[in-house]
C-alpha cells in the first residue's frame, strides 16, 4: 500500500481511505460483524487511514468503527467530523463544536482523534464559521483531543475561499475529482500546494454512478450524468475490467491528493478496492470515458447558502 504524507500534518496516510459512512447504513442496511471484518481486513492489508462523522447513520457509523477498532487504535490514523449532525441539523456554534468532540470520542472509544475536521462547511454562516467554529476547533487541538484540524465541503470554490483566510491542517473536497468531475484542479490543488495543508479526495465513485451499484433515491446530480452510467459499464465490461476499479485507480493517481476515501462495510469491497489499485488502466479506454463523460463533465449540483456559492469565473 501506497502512503503519501497528508500536507504539513507529517501524517503518512494510505492512498485509499477507508470511509465509515456505509457502517451507518447510509446506503444500505450493514452488517456489523461484517463491517468489524471489513474494517480489521484493511488495517492488515495496509489502510490505515479512516474517516467518519457523527452524521452518517446519525452517530451509528462512529459508534460501530470505535467497537470495530478495539483493540487496533493505535494501528490507524482516525479522522472524524463536526458541526454536521443530521440532513439538515447544522450547530457550529463554539459549545457545541466542544461537546462534539467530546460525544465523538466516547463513541470511538479513544481519548483523541488524528484529524478533526467541520463538516460541510457551506451550510452555515460564514461569520459564525470563521468567529465561533474555526476558534472551537483550535481550541480542541490545544487540549490535545485533535491532533490537526481541517475542513470539508462540496463547493471547491467556497473552501478554497476560506482556507485563505485561515491556517488549515487538512481539507476534504468531495465528489470533485473523479471520471466525471475535476474541479479540485483549479483552485484547491495550487492552494494546498502553497500553504501546506494536507488535500483529501471522497466520493471518487460519485455517489455509485462510478459503479455498477443502484443509485440511491437521494442522488442529486443531474439526470444526465446518472445516464451516463450504463454506457460506462458497458465500455468497461467491453476491456474486461470493473468501471468502479477505473474509477478509483484514476481517482488515486493525482500525486497532489493525501489519500482518496471510498465507502465501504464489507470484506469484498475492501478487496476489490485494494485490487483496484494496481489496475492498469489501457490508455484508449481511458482516452474513451473522457471523450464519453465530456459532455457532462463537472455538472454538479450546489448544497448549501446561496451567499456561499462562488460562481466559477
Amino acid at each position: 500500500m501506497e502512503h503519501r504524507t497528508l500536507g504539513k500534518t507529517g501524517l503518512e496516510v494510505s492512498v485509499l481511505g477507508f470511509g465509515a459512512s456505509p457502517l451507518g447504513n447510509v446506503f444500505d442496511v450493514a452488517d456489523e460483524k461484517e463491517g468489524v471484518r471489513a474494517v480489521h481486513y484493511a488495517i492488515a492489508n495496509g489502510i490505515n487511514f479512516f474517516d467518519v462523522s457523527p452524521f452518517y447513520g446519525l452517530t451509528l457509523a462512529e459508534e460501530r468503527l470505535g467497537r470495530a477498532l478495539a483493540g487496533k487504535r493505535q494501528e490507524i490514523l482516525l479522522a472524524t467530523k463536526c458541526g454536521r449532525y443530521g440532513l439538515q441539523d447544522f450547530n457550529f456554534s463554539y459549545n457545541r463544536i466542544l461537546k462534539s468532540i467530546d460525544e465523538s470520542l466516547a463513541r470511538l472509544k479513544t481519548d483523541y482523534v488524528d484529524v478533526l475536521q467541520l463538516h460541510d462547511i457551506e451550510f452555515v454562516d460564514k461569520q459564525q464559521l470563521l468567529q465561533e467554529a474555526i476558534p472551537a476547533v483550535q481550541k480542541i487541538k490545544k487540549m490535545g483531543k485533535a491532533r490537526f484540524i481541517g475542513i470539508t465541503g462540496l463547493p471547491v470554490r467556497y473552501l478554497a475561499e476560506i482556507a485563505r483566510q485561515v491556517e488549515l491542517d487538512t481539507m476534504l473536497s468531495w465528489a470533485h475529482y473523479n471520471l466525471l468531475a475535476d474541479e479540485i484542479n483549479d483552485e484547491l490543488v495550487p492552494l494546498s500546494q502553497e500553504k501546506g495543508f494536507g488535500l483529501m479526495n471522497a466520493a471518487p465513485l460519485m455517489q455509485r454512478i462510478l459503479s455498477d451499484a443502484p443509485l440511491p433515491d437521494w442522488h442529486r446530480s443531474p439526470q444526465a450524468v446518472k445516464d451516463v452510467q450504463p454506457k460506462l459499464l458497458q465500455l468497461c465490461a467491453s476491456y474486461g475490467v470493473n468501471l468502479s476499479d477505473v474509477a478509483i485507480k484514476y481517482a488515486v493517481d493525482h500525486l497532489a491528493i493525501a489519500t482518496t476515501i471510498v465507502g465501504m462495510s464489507e470484506t469484498r469491497q475492501v478487496q476489490q478496492n485494494l485490487k483496484a489499485l494496481d489496475l492498469q488502466i489501457p490508455a484508449d479506454l481511458l482516452e474513451k470515458i473522457l471523450k464519453m463523460v465530456a459532455p457532462v463533465k463537472n455538472q454538479m449540483w450546489y448544497e448549501g447558502r446561496p451567499e456561499n456559492n462562488i460562481p466559477k469565473k
